[in-house]
């Protein structure tokens, strides 16, 4: 039997270097592309595996998916496309023209390019931020009014729109709105609201914290991988076009609720709390997941507490060295 090929963009990053080792580990042939803005550190120990290449490349380039493909494999059956400037520090960093440039014309010009060669799915790595505030406080589902508070969200929406629109296309979409990532990843991110919390309380034994009732959806990474491949190994037909919300009803969470399993390893935290707008994401939102459970039978294995035990054992033992590295942060985004 022939290796199932499947080709990651961003494959370097925070989701992507995790999703790499599962698909290699679960005996899937894996091209990563990726511009290596973070480095590519994250992604060294598998340049020896036999199932694995990788291509340095920008996904805004015209034939980057196309000049990625290795000559004695056959073309990818999946794209998952992760490449993106991701979250609302980042996009706000760089404005609306470059952010269009890497979120949306970017998806259309890797779909195009997947669709020209017969790939038989795309995987969309979108967002909950596309909801925005919750109606009445109702749990917000696939079909929910869609509401964005910010030019992440934006970009992710008119992508969504674009690729929605091809379902019927030989490239068949499917959509992933991921809650709020935390926990460790090879190229693991600081500016996540459970793993900023749990870096702050441990280097300045502070935190000031806005918004404390305002609710999010909260989702390990691993799980968020678990979901993704769940996806591509799916039936076609069942997932075709289809948008699942990944997470879990238990990962609704309020920043309180943050501060107190961090208090409950960190008591000697101080909290400070600042209820004013900041001009920042102002999300105020409770997700439903009921369709990734029906539809996939996706369900968590970790919880935030878990995140918090594990983000703060990486920084305790030293796993991380330098935490406070722009590079792991995504408002560091630079255009080259």
């Amino acid at each position: 039997m022939t290796e199932r090929h499947i080709l990651i963009t961003g494959g370097a990053g925070y989701i992507g270097s995790i999703l790499t080792s599962e698909l290699l580990r679960a005996n899937y042939r894996v091209t990563v592309l990726d511009s290596l803005l973070f480095g590519g550190e994250s992604i060294v120990p598998f340049l020896n595996h036999p199932n694995f290449h990788f291509v340095k490349a920008d996904v805004t380039e015209n034939r980057a998916v196309r000049d990625s493909l290795k000559r004695d494999w056959q073309k990818p059956d999946t794209v998952i496309h992760l490449a993106a400037i991701v979250g609302f520090p980042a996009c706000q960093a760089v404005g609306k023209q470059v952010s269009w440039k890497y979120n949306v014309e970017a998806t259309k010009n890797v779909h195009g390019q997947s669709a020209d060669l017969g790939v038989e799915r795309i995987v969309f790595a979108s967002t909950y931020s596309n909801y925005g505030l919750s109606e009445d406080g109702k749990p917000v589902t696939e079909e929910s009014p869609l509401n964005p508070q910010s030019l992440y969200a934006e970009t992710k929406i008119a992508s969504e729109e674009f690729l929605l629109a091809q379902k019927d296309t030989v490239t068949a979409p499917l959509l992933f709105r991921f809650a709020t990532l935390y926990g460790i990843s090879p190229r693991t991110r600081f500016d996540l609201i459970v793993n900023q919390f749990v870096l702050e309380a441990f280097t300045k034994r502070a935190l000031i914290i806005y918004q404390r009732g305002y609710s999010r959806s909260f989702v390990h990474i691993r799980d968020v991988v678990r979901g993704v491949m769940m996806g591509i190994e799916a039936d076609k037909d069942i997932v075709r076009g289809q948008v699942f919300n990944l997470g879990t009803e238990n990962g609704n969470y309020s920043k309180n609720d943050i501060v107190g399993l961090v208090l409950k390893r960190m008591p000697e935290t101080i909290v400070e709390y600042k209820d004013m707008s900041f001009g920042g994401d102002m999300r105020d939102i409770t997700v439903s997941f009921e369709k990734i459970k029906r539809v996939l039978g996706f369900d968590t294995t970790l919880n935030v507490d878990d995140g918090v035990r594990e983000v703060l054992f990486a920084l305790k033992s030293g796993l991380i060295r330098n935490p406070t590295d722009d590079r792991y942060r995504n408002a560091q985004f630079i255009v080259q």
